[in-house]
C-alpha cells in the first residue's frame, strides 16, 4: 500500500495549513506510530471471512444505542411520569418517534449481532490459546447486553413492558435461597412499581455503561493484540497457501461497508415499522393474553415452562435453573476443554455441543411462540 499520503513533506516545500496541523498533532500524539501499526496489521482472507464483520456490526449498533439513548434522555422522566414522557417523545416531540424506534430496533439488532458473533467465534475455535480471555470478556459483554435489553424494556411502562418484565423477573426469582431476595432488591419490593422504573433506569444508563465500556475496551484490545483467528479448515493449510489483506485500508473499508448496510437495515425497520407504544400499564388489570419476555429470553422462558409441566411445583423451576447454570458453566469453560489447535475428539465434542446449544435456542424459541396461551 502506498503510504506517501502520511509521510512528512519535504522541508524545502511550503507547508499547507492542514500539513502544519497534522505535524503539530503528530508530534504530541504520535499519529505516525498509530498509522504504522494499522498498516502492519493484516486480516486473514478466506471463504469464512464474512463472520469477521459481526463483531464490528455489534459495535456499530452499540454506538447507535449510545447516541439515540442520549437524545431520549433529554425528554425521558423516570418514575411516575415515565409513560407520559415516552408518549410525548413518540407523539409530540418532532422526530421523537424515529429516535425511539431506532433505539429499540438497534437494541434488538445488537443482541442478534452479538449472538451471531459469539457462535461464529465458537465454531471458528477462536477461544483457543491465546484467546481465552477474549472469549470470557465476550461472554461478559453478552450478559451485559442482555441486561441492557431487559432493563430498558420496562422504561416505557406500557402494559406489554410491565407484564413482560414481571414474567422475566420470575426467572431469577426461581433461584434457590437468593432468588426471591435478589429479585425484590431489583424491583424495590415485591411488585413492579415506580421504584422499579427508577432502579432499572439507574441500571440502564449509569451502572451498566460503567461496567460495559471498560470490558469492551479490554475485549477490543485483545482482538488487536491477538488478531483474527483462523478457522480449523484454514489453519490446516500450509502457511504459503494462506491469504491475508491489510487491515487498513482494505478490511477497514469493508467493515465500514458492513456498517453502512447495517445502518440501512436499521433505517428501514425504524421508519417503516416504528416501535409501538401500548396503553399505560395498569397493575390491577389482568395480564394480556400470550404475554412473554423478549425473543432473546424466549428459549429460557420456554424451558422453564416445559420443566414446570413435567415436574410441577418448585422442582421444575429448580431443574430448569440448574440446566441453565450448567450450560453457561460449560460454555464458559470450553477454552479449558478444547485446547488443541488440531482437530481431535475434544474438538468434535465441543463442536457438537455448539450445534446442540444453537439448535436448542432456535427450537425452544420457536416452540415458545407457538406455545403462547
Amino acid at each position: 500500500m502506498d503510504a506517501s499520503w502520511s509521510r512528512k513533506p519535504d522541508a524545502t516545500r511550503p507547508r499547507s495549513l492542514a500539513t502544519a496541523v497534522y505535524e503539530w498533532v503528530d508530534e504530541r500524539l504520535g499519529l505516525e506510530e498509530i498509522l504504522a501499526l494499522a498498516r502492519k496489521k493484516t486480516v486473514p482472507d478466506h471463504k469464512h471471512s464474512f463472520w469477521y464483520y459481526w463483531g464490528g456490526i455489534s459495535l456499530f449498533f452499540f454506538f447507535v444505542q449510545v447516541f439515540s439513548g442520549v437524545l431520549l434522555l433529554v425528554y425521558y422522566r423516570p418514575g411516575a411520569e415515565a409513560y407520559e414522557s415516552v408518549r410525548q417523545i413518540t407523539y409530540d416531540v418532532r422526530f421523537g418517534w424515529l429516535i425511539r424506534s431506532a433505539h429499540s430496533w438497534s437494541a434488538n439488532l445488537m443482541v442478534l449481532a452479538v449472538f451471531v458473533h459469539m457462535f461464529s467465534v465458537y465454531f471458528m475455535k477462536a477461544y483457543r490459546k491465546p484467546r481465552e480471555f477474549g472469549w470470557w470478556s465476550g461472554m461478559a459483554l453478552l450478559a451485559l447486553t442482555l441486561l441492557f435489553g431487559f432493563s430498558g424494556y420496562l422504561l416505557p411502562m406500557d402494559d406489554l413492558a410491565y407484564f413482560a418484565t414481571k414474567v422475566g423477573l420470575e426467572i431469577p426469582a426461581a433461584l434457590p435461597i437468593v432468588g426471591t431476595l435478589m429479585t425484590d432488591i431489583v424491583r424495590g419490593g415485591p411488585e413492579v412499581t415506580e421504584t422499579t422504573i427508577q432502579r432499572f433506569f439507574a441500571l440502564h444508563v449509569v451502572i451498566l455503561p460503567l461496567v460495559y465500556i471498560p470490558i469492551l475496551a479490554f475485549h477490543l484490545w485483545l482482538v488487536q493484540k491477538h488478531g483474527n483467528a483462523l478457522p480449523p479448515s484454514e489453519e490446516a493449510k500450509p502457511e504459503s497457501e494462506r491469504r491475508s489483506i491489510p487491515f487498513f485500508p482494505d478490511f477497514f473499508s469493508l467493515d465500514l461497508g458492513m456498517w453502512l448496510i447495517a445502518l440501512n437495515v436499521l433505517s428501514i425497520l425504524a421508519s417503516l415499522y416504528p416501535w409501538q407504544l401500548g396503553p399505560q400499564a395498569d397493575p390491577l388489570a389482568p395480564a394480556p393474553v400470550g404475554i412473554h419476555p423478549e425473543w432473546y429470553f424466549m428459549s429460557q422462558f420456554q424451558v422453564l415452562k416445559v420443566f414446570g409441566r413435567w415436574f410441577p411445583g418448585a422442582a421444575g423451576e429448580a431443574l430448569g435453573i440448574s440446566l441453565f447454570t450448567l450450560a453457561i458453566v460449560i460454555w464458559a469453560a470450553i477454552p479449558l476443554f478444547d485446547t488443541r489447535t488440531a482437530g481431535g475428539r475434544r474438538a468434535q465434542i465441543a463442536t457438537y455441543f455448539g450445534y446442540f446449544a444453537l439448535l436448542g435456542m432456535i427450537v425452544f424459541s420457536i416452540w415458545g411462540y407457538f406455545d403462547l396461551k
